[in-house]
């Protein structure tokens, strides 16, 4: 830490094992999107004991916590509830035992917030305003932010300024990384059902085989990337899942897809989700389908760009206390997020404009494991490391819990009103 900590960080030490253990109870009890229902409890019990008035039950499991401090600006903090369906194989004497796993961080990101919100509610003297701590819902199945939103977020909470979040990734523990640009992707999420005539593996004349059109989909949907985006857009479309037929010798009547796009720009991921469709149903027209294709759409994000002049002061509330050499650049990513609709990109919901979005990266690899990583520079460890959603991905909890904590106060005093 570089010259003196911000007042409330002056108290961090001594609510770091008790902040400890509710970090380890989050990781050793997932719940997947929807079904939050003892996570939100704990967090919103936490709020709480720290004096927030709190309500439940916003857009499913949400939770917001609301702590008043006189005249001044309202900033929201955002955490998520939801883990991964993902089996943990960390190894940890806390790790998850069963199909669920807190393989993003979003259990650091509840401990960071609540630690950051006890900080800043035993010291009322050292700022002003509203400051509003929620904990969403279903952000892996990109649907949480909407539904929190929806069910009157704002309204009941207050419309905030500045609304500030931070995501885990595998950068040493102690540094944050930001961005000047978009920072995530936005996305589309599509089903795609191909309908063929079933038959007789004996007779393929007489039956239409969607296997087989839906193959030369999944094929020609590699095209979008290498023919469609120009060489410097960042695109990415993906088949994740492929269903058809249960016997060897039946043609099936039907092939269902699930894959996503994505892209940096909002303009690059509509020619995508354009091409995608264009090409699902040209192939099938090719295969003299006898029903044109259903193409629908489960979900998506909008790209998340966070407002420069909040960067930049956020960064140097960063710098102030981590030291310039752990304050680095993100460069776009290509993962997705539903955190832009809490700004402009959501006014669709929520009815306000001019609510400025602060997002950085905070670092979980302890020093132990960044040490023995392969490689000689920090792209190559990178890359050797687990990344989130990897099923042995998990935060140093000794390293990574207290910066979590400074980097999310920090930020939120700079958008307090200082006495």
């Amino acid at each position: 830490m570089t010259g003196h900590a911000p007042v409330p960080l002056a108290g961090l030490d001594e609510h770091l094992r008790d902040l400890t253990a509710f970090y380890l109870e989050l990781h050793r009890d997932p719940e997947l999107s929807g079904a939050e229902r003892r996570t939100a409890g704990r967090f919103a019990g936490r709020l709480e004991s720290a004096g927030y008035a709190t309500v439940r039950g916003i857009g499913g499991h949400g939770v917001a916590g609301v702590l008043r401090n006189g005249d001044g600006p309202t900033v929201l903090l955002r955490a998520e509830l939801d883990a991964l369906p993902v089996r943990e194989t960390t190894g940890l004497p806390y790790a998850a035992d069963g199909e669920a796993a807190h393989a993003c961080g979003h259990d650091l990101h509840l401990a960071a917030a609540a630690g950051a919100a006890e900080l800043l509610a035993r010291t009322p003297h050292a700022w002003r305003g509203t400051l509003v701590v929620a904990g969403q819902p279903a952000e892996e199945t990109l649907e949480g932010a909407r539904a929190m939103l929806a069910d009157g977020l704002y309204r009941r909470c207050g419309r905030p300024d500045d609304v500030l979040a931070q995501h885990a990734a595998p950068l040493p523990a102690g540094m944050v990384a930001h961005g000047y640009g978009p920072m995530t992707a936005g996305s589309l999420t599509l089903r795609v059902v191909v309908h063929g005539r079933g038959g007789h593996a004996g007779a393929p004349h007489l039956a239409v085989d969607p296997v087989v059109t839906a193959a030369h989909v999944v094929t020609r949907l590699q095209t979008v990337v290498a023919r469609e985006a120009a060489p410097a857009d960042q695109v990415a479309v993906t088949v994740g899942s492929f269903r058809a037929g249960e016997r060897a010798n039946v043609i099936p009547d039907r092939a269902e897809l699930a894959l996503t796009i994505r892209a940096v720009s909002e303009a690059s991921l509509a020619r995508a989700a354009a091409a995608v469709e264009r090409i699902v149903r040209a192939e099938c027209a090719a295969a003299a389908c006898p029903r044109d294709p259903e193409v629908v759409r489960l979900s998506g994000s909008p790209v998340t760009h966070p407002d420069p002049a909040l960067t930049s002061a956020v960064r140097e509330a960063h710098t102030a206390e981590f030291g310039a050499e752990r304050v680095a650049m993100w460069p776009p990513s290509l993962a997705t997020e539903d955190f832009a609709l809490f700004g402009d990109a959501g006014a669709d919901v929520h009815g306000e404009r001019g609510i400025r979005l602060g997002y950085w990266m905070v670092g979980t690899v302890g020093p132990a494991a960044w040490s023995r990583a392969p490689g000689s520079t920090a792209a190559q460890k990178l890359a050797a490391l687990p990344a989130n959603h990897a099923p042995d991905f998990a935060p140093d909890v000794r390293t990574a819990l207290p910066s979590a904590v400074r980097a999310l106060t920090a930020a939120a005093l700079t958008r307090l009103t200082r006495p």
